[in-house]
């Protein structure tokens, strides 16, 4: 069933990433109207300079999967 994976720069509280991967697995629950307990989510910290090639593997390479696209250059992050 869905697995969530959430990549983002690192700096949140582990506290922080428990809220966030439990609002989303509600939310994907919620959306699509199926029971949470099938819902997965993962989160992997990344500095800014790894997030460079993160960014190309999960969103420049897979433009077309991407539902929400940035309105970021992620050079600005470094």
């Amino acid at each position: 069933m869905p697995h969530i994976s959430i990549k983002m720069l690192e700096g949140r509280t582990e506290e922080q990433k428990k809220r966030a991967a439990e609002a989303v697995k509600n939310a994907l629950a919620d959306s699509l109207n199926m029971g949470d307990r099938y819902i997965t989510v993962a989160i992997e910290d990344y500095n800014a300079e790894e997030w460079q090639d993160v960014f190309k593997t999960e969103i420049t390479d897979k433009f077309d999967k991407v539902y929400v696209k940035p309105s970021y250059d992620p050079k600005s992050l470094l």
